[in-house]
């Protein structure tokens, strides 16, 4: 079988396990409010789907999520999911000769849409206590060169969960002000920070600021995100996108519902996401050879260092799978530095996250004897 249709199968076989403990892809599975489901029933009811949704998404839901980010004098554009934005935005700006400048670990899909486009990626080592595990202006600034047409920052970082401060935000703005290049910063996870700065707020003419409904709302089935940028710049994106048709209007109409009650029904979540990472950081750091590099974490999701254990990513995963809990290995975001750590995701019950930390101690002891190339995806 070919390797795209073992990934589907891959998946289909995950999404289909109704007892899986989705602790790998950063989603959020805490039960929604009743006023977001209500929303989307009622949506379907009224059978509001046999309609278009407006190419740029819903007035109201435009609006709220500017409310909600806090640049008001931007614009916003609706996108099936925070993905289909970015696939949007690196092949209308990329092209042969450009250069996608990101850091190393960062989001794969992003540099496949921009290598698509034409464009060449390079990449910024930013693991490790060399590193600090962060991006530092001067290295951005040393690698920036006059074919570097976009400069991709996912803030907070995923998968290490590092958010930048407000004096290294300027930096990179001024950075690529001066080069005259676009800022794609990346905030699926700012919800999840325990500070967030924007760089719209002093770049604004070329950044790009990308959201999510995925992590926060726990919409990622659902596929609502969001670009906000200049009017000018929405007004060059909103001429050809990919769902120039709109998208879901019964998933606007829940993501909606969310953005009015989020203020009530967040913070919980928040807070039990939190104590959850303490939960993983105290089991994992108990057990010889694992560390917490970055804690805590900015996401909702912390990064576990397995390397001194002598165990491989791809085995702790695989162990895990057996028992029905899904957790992501390093090399799913980075080949360089991919062999070192796993990514566990929190923002789930509290009874999944006693389940994985009663089983990580035996996890890492069984997976010490896996040899076999694990396929996980």
């Amino acid at each position: 079988m070919r390797d795209f249709e073992l990934r589907n199968s891959h998946f289909d076989r995950l999404v289909n396990n109704r007892e899986l403990r989705w602790m790998g892809q950063n989603t959020n599975h805490h039960p929604a409010h009743k006023s977001v489901i209500q929303a989307m029933i009622d949506a379907l009811q009224n059978e509001e789907f046999h309609a278009y949704a407006p190419p740029l998404g819903l007035e109201e839901l435009r609006n709220l999520i500017l409310e909600d980010i806090g640049i008001n004098d931007m614009s916003a554009l609706v996108t099936d999911g925070a993905v289909q934005g970015l696939y949007h935005v690196c092949r209308t700006l990329c092209g042969p000769g450009d250069e996608f400048l990101t850091t190393d670990p960062t989001w794969a899909w992003p540099m496949k849409f921009a290598k698509a486009a034409g464009a060449s990626v390079v990449q910024i080592p930013i693991y490790g206590p060399k590193f600090n595990y962060r991006l530092s202006a001067k290295r951005l600034a040393e690698a920036v060169t006059e074919r570097t047409k976009i400069i991709y920052f996912v803030d907070p970082n995923n998968p290490l969960g590092c958010a930048a401060t407000e004096e290294e935000i300027r930096a990179i703005a001024d950075i690529a002000r001066n080069a005259g290049c676009w800022l794609i910063q990346d905030c699926t996870y700012r919800d999840f920070a325990h500070d967030h700065t924007l760089a719209a707020r002093f770049y604004p003419e070329r950044t790009i600021t990308v959201w999510s409904f995925s992590k926060w709302l726990g919409f990622a089935g659902l596929r609502v995100g969001a670009l906000v940028a200049s009017p000018d710049t929405i007004e060059m994106l909103a001429d050809g996108p990919p769902n120039n048709l709109g998208s879901n209007i019964v998933a606007q109409r829940g993501a909606i519902a969310g953005l009015k009650v989020k203020k009530q029904w967040f913070p919980e979540v928040l807070a039990e996401l939190r104590r959850n990472q303490e939960m993983v950081r105290e089991v994992a750091e108990s057990i010889p050879g694992l560390t917490v590099p970055v804690y805590p974490s900015n996401g909702n999701f912390l990064v576990i260092e397995c390397k001194d254990a002598g165990v491989r990513p791809e085995a702790i995963c695989a162990v895990m799978d057996r028992h029905n809990i899904m957790i992501r290995h390093g090399r799913y975001h980075t080949q360089a530095f991919g062999d070192q750590f796993i990514k566990v995701s929190v923002s789930v019950p509290t009874a999944w996250v006693e389940e994985f930390c009663a089983l990580l101690p035996k996890a890492v002891e069984e997976a010490r004897g896996m040899n076999e190339d694990v396929k996980l995806f």
